[in-house]
């Protein structure tokens, strides 16, 4: 065995894993939470309504539904660094897929395009979670966790202003009460300008990743040994860890509001007739930077991984009422938490629902060590059942599209509530168990 294949323990190998690891996970921020910004410029461009835009999430997260066990086989074969490498690759094969698509403004190929992509990251995640957990000690394993979500959100922020500067200039144009009064002609014309508005920053961004996946390929980041125990792997044996598959259906309920809380705010803002609908999306991402400094600095110290995840959980039972029973005209409690740093005021209730990116921060952080734990030779199967769960985040906003074309915008957002009683579940007991018995 070479220096690179041994397991990453001393100082120098946690420094140099943490600095590549951090690169990927701001990658896989930007690539993300573009979606925010995407949805509502894809309603405009190829004339949906909310259901038919909220399929971008769920081309964009289904793909970790069905990538997940076919990721954790290839790592199996190629190993956690390769295997960063060939995410990388992947995601730069579904930019390019943007290309065409926004040529054509054909909006099946937009979602061909994200399931690419996303397909990459699922790979890249199966790859860098378990590599971030067992790389030190569990017991601080949300906290570096927590770091990376710093990067990951980070890029949450950065990414839609650069789309709202790069893309949206004009936008007034394209409001359904312009594109009302066009004729169809004109009408499908100012539409396939805006779709072929995104070939050139996605041909960026597809550079970009081949730019990273040569550093990472010929990076020193040495391959992750993960823990070693006395049991057979077998094909169903992860089903036998309670608190591993009751933390993918937790996994499951918390990607699905934090992507409801990301991705719709802006289809709501545009709603309610918020100005600056378009870059929402960094409100929500603005407050998860703030529960991860919160994680960064006070687990394991002063905060446990249970309690961090007992805290998320009530405080998004907290904001989910706030969502759906607060004003949508008054901004009142926006210019109380952000009017100083003279961010633009926002609605009571989109504040809301951007303050869910707060209570769901601390979630992911904490509920992968805990799952992980005592999985042995089993850690890159459970990593893989835990990374089927992002399927919430396809599926749940597609009901939340639903039920707000059929009823109300502001009150489907109670589809949240369920979601948090599950993760206070799994905070208060769920975790815990070791038998089914």
């Amino acid at each position: 065995m070479n220096d690179n294949e041994q397991a990453p323990g001393s100082t120098k190998d946690v420094v140099v894993a943490m600095f590549f690891i951090s690169l990927l996970f701001f990658i896989l921020g930007f690539a993300t939470w573009l979606n925010g910004s995407l949805i509502p410029f894809l309603k405009i461009a190829c004339d949906l309504n909310n259901f038919q835009a909220l399929w971008v999430t769920f081309a964009f997260y289904i793909a970790y539904t069905v990538m997940a066990l076919p990721s954790a086989a290839i790592l199996g074969r190629i190993g956690y660094k390769n295997g960063m490498t060939l995410g990388l690759f992947i995601m730069a094969l579904g930019a390019l897929l943007f290309i065409p698509a926004a040529r054509s403004g054909f909006y099946g190929l937009f979602l061909a395009a994200l399931f690419t992509l996303a397909s990459g990251m699922t790979l890249m995640q199966t790859a860098i979670n378990p590599y971030i957990v067992c790389i030190g000690s569990r017991d601080s394993a949300a906290m570096r966790i927590s770091i990376m979500g710093l990067f990951n959100k980070s890029a949450g922020i950065v990414v839609p202003l650069i789309f709202s500067a790069l893309i949206l200039s004009g936008i007034g144009n394209y409001s359904d009460q312009a594109l009302g009064a066009l004729s169809t002609a004109d009408r499908a014309l100012l539409r396939a300008d805006l779709a072929a508005r995104l070939a050139f920053p996605y041909a960026i961004m597809a550079l970009g990743l081949l730019a990273v996946m040569t550093i990472v390929h010929f990076s020193t980041l040495p391959q992750l040994k993960v823990e070693q125990q006395e049991q057979t792997v077998t094909r169903f044996g992860i089903f036998q860890f309670p608190q591993l598959v009751l933390g993918a259906l937790t996994l499951f309920a918390y990607v699905g509001v934090e992507v409801i809380a990301a991705d719709t705010i802006g289809l709501y803002g545009r709603h309610i007739g918020v100005p600056n609908f378009a870059v929402l999306t960094s409100y929500t991402m603005g407050f998860m930077v703030l529960g991860y400094i919160l994680g960064v600095t006070t687990i394991p110290r002063w905060l446990t991984q249970k309690n961090a995840l007992l805290m998320s959980a009530l405080c998004g039972i907290l904001f989910t009422a706030g969502v759906t029973m607060s004003s949508a005209t008054e901004v009142g409690m926006a210019q109380v938490l952000v009017g100083w740093t003279g961010v633009p005021p926002v609605p009571n209730t989109v504040m809301f629902l951007a303050m869910l990116g707060f209570a769901n921060a601390l979630v992911w952080p904490s509920i992968w060590p805990l799952a992980l734990q005592g999985l042995g030779k089993y850690t890159a199967s459970g990593s893989a059942l835990l990374i089927m769960g992002i399927a919430g985040g396809a599926l749940l906003p597609m009901l939340y599209g639903r039920f707000s074309d059929s009823f109300n915008s502001q009150s489907a957002y109670w589809i949240m509530l369920p979601c948090y009683l599950l993760i206070l579940i799994y905070a208060v007991k769920g975790h815990t168990m070791r038998s089914w018995r």
